[in-house]
């Protein structure tokens, strides 16, 4: 049981403390309530745009200063973007606590005045070099853009990933940046964590320093998306040069921490996480059919996907592998899940649980997203109930639900010249 203190100062920005004195370091962790689900069609990819540009300096710091603070001191540092969130977060040795409170305070605080076209322009190309690198120059680079594309319609914001399109950042202005800015990014729009190696009256202290000064916004635009049935499956094949074809689900859940998406994560266990699961098994191990399988849940906020995927063995084809997979899943409607299934998916959740909390910065980041989607950091200790309660049945009838054709997205890569 995690020992947490949690208070709000007075222009809305959370706070959640956890003295550990373990080790001699500190973890900081900030939360930011804005994603890629906060963007609009025509100006997607502006948070992860915004996870770049929060490092290309403030009033007070200079371009990249941030990561030579850090540094400097032996400390680790980054960000990350997803729909419903960013964060930005470092490790420091615990003597160095104020530093990092600094620097954070001063990029949510005094962003603006440094903003100038030129840094807008170097990291828009940044990211469109990114893009270039992880999605559209490498094999299966745009599956998850494409199934998004084609599990949800275009006015739900999950419809498209996290880095955007070539088309909106560079139709992005600097007018648009400021705009994003000051929405999205200020103090009672974020939750900060701090783990590790401090006293707590030294930790609020400090805190209140950097923090209390600066402004709250204003109102936030109202955010009322929902997700419409499918009214039946949804297909795409797409070529491309790849040696081998791969098949991409998109089951569409409960959003997160909904019973049935906790059971849907067991569920995704029991397909496929391992050797011992079913489809990995059944597919890579017996049938020899596929050269991988894997099944994982998302963290999402405003609606839940389980994602599937496998990889044929050469000379296979995608319609055997599909037909395999569909195969499996009635077994496993049909005869449910065996209680073998339900302790080693059990097992895993509470391994992977306790992964998290071991590290101060993992440790941080988890009751950041806690208390940003729960408005509760108190979850981090009670997250493990509802998966020591399910029952093999639930597994059984959330895989009869949900896992059905009418519910998912499907999208099949082929080798160019292969026919479809």
């Amino acid at each position: 049981m995690l020992n947490l203190e949690q208070y709000e100062l007075g222009n809305g920005l959370r706070v959640v403390l956890n003295e550990d004195h373990t080790s001699p370091l500190v973890a900081i962790n900030l939360w930011y309530h804005v994603g890629s689900k906060n963007e609009r069609p025509g100006r997607t990819g502006f948070a992860h745009l915004f996870e770049h540009m929060l490092f290309s300096g403030s009033e007070h710091v200079g371009n990249n200063e941030h990561f030579r603070y850090v540094q400097s001191v032996g400390g680790v540092l980054n960000g990350s973007t997803s729909f419903d969130r960013t964060n930005y977060y470092e490790t420091l040795p615990s003597n160095y606590l104020a530093l990092g409170l600094w620097l954070e305070s001063d990029r949510m605080g005094f962003f603006l005045p440094a903003l100038t076209q030129e840094k807008f322009d170097i990291q828009r190309e940044v990211v469109k070099e990114e893009r270039r690198q992880h999605y559209d120059n490498v094999p299966y680079g745009t599956s998850f853009e494409r199934l998004l594309n084609l599990a949800y319609d275009p006015d739900f914001p999950y419809q498209w990933p996290t880095i955007g399109s070539m088309e909106d950042l560079g139709a992005a202005s600097l007018d648009d940046v400021r705009n994003f800015f000051t929405t999205w990014y200020r103090p009672d729009n974020c939750t900060l964590t701090v783990v590790g190696d401090f006293a707590t009256d030294d930790a609020k202290r400090l805190i209140e320093e950097y923090f209390s000064e600066i402004a709250p916004g204003g109102t936030f635009p109202e955010f009322t998306a929902e997700r419409k049935p499918l009214g039946g499956e949804r297909r795409e094949v797409f070529t491309s040069p790849v040696q081998l074809p791969r098949i991409y689900r998109l089951y569409h859940l409960p959003k997160m921490g909904a019973p049935d998406w906790i059971y849907g994560d067991l569920l995704s266990t029991v397909l496929a996480a391992d050797k011992a699961s079913r489809l990995d098994r059944v597919l890579v191990h017996e049938k020899q059919i596929a050269q991988d399988v894997a099944a994982y849940i998302l963290p999402t906020e405003a609606s839940g996907m389980l994602m599937m995927q496998a990889t044929a063995r050469e000379g296979v084809s995608i319609e055997t592998i599909e037909a395999a997979i569909d195969e499996e899943i009635a077994r496993l409607v049909n005869d449910g899940v065996t209680e073998d299934e339900m302790i080693r998916a059990r097992n895993r959740a509470e391994i992977e649980h306790a992964h998290h909390l071991e590290n101060y910065d993992e440790r941080a980041d988890i009751i950041g997203m806690f208390t940003t989607f729960f408005d509760d950091p108190q979850v981090v200790n009670t997250w493990l109930e509802p998966y020591e309660n399910a029952t093999a049945a639930d597994i059984t009838r959330v895989a009869r639900e949900y896992l059905v054709a009418e519910n998912r997205a499907t999208s099949l890569f082929l080798p160019e010249g292969q026919p479809s």
